[in-house]
């Protein structure tokens, strides 16, 4: 063995335990998410076994057995499969998340908020904006329920949502 293919045991280790949480990933999947996925029928099929499993020594053990069966493979495609289908989801709390800043920075300043943000959204309704705004403002103070509040934040994350899919 030459001194470049020297794997350390710590590092095989750890190269296991990722594709042992690879396989757990693949058991977590919904039914039809996990036909969608392209590995090896007898990778398949050690998934579903684990599906079936209750005791936790059984999964355990199914789970190191899924490992070792993906040892033998390319794990490299199975898992861009699955970073592609969570992908979507990260984009749509990315954005929801923006919705809820713009909320945050209409509701501090709305005269200044509402400008920036038909700046950047121009499809926005700055007279509904600053009503809404005002109205959320006023729930505050008055501790009532947060139905502005809230429908401030689906007039946002609407524009924010649809703006993005233009895009």
């Amino acid at each position: 063995m030459e001194e470049d293919d020297f794997i350390s045991k710590s590092q095989r280790k750890r190269d296991m335990t990722r594709l042992q949480e690879l396989g757990a990933a693949l058991v977590k999947l919904a039914p039809e998410q996990l036909a969608r996925i392209d590995m090896p029928e007898s990778l398949r099929e050690a998934v579903l076994a684990c599906r079936r499993f209750t005791k936790h020594e059984a999964v355990r053990r199914q789970m190191q057995y899924i490992g070792r069966i993906m040892r033998d493979l390319d794990a490299g495609p199975i898992a861009q499969q699955l970073e592609r289908m969570h992908a979507p989801s990260r984009m749509q709390t990315a954005l929801f998340h923006r919705a809820e800043q713009w909320r945050d920075e209409i509701l501090a300043d709305p005269a200044a908020g509402v400008t920036r943000f038909v700046m950047e959204f121009p499809e926005a309704d700055p007279q509904r904006l600053r009503s809404l705004a005002g109205s959320a403002q006023a729930e505050r103070a008055a501790e009532r329920a947060p139905k502005h509040y809230r429908e401030l934040f689906h007039l946002i994350n609407q524009i924010v949502q649809h703006h993005a899919r233009g895009k």
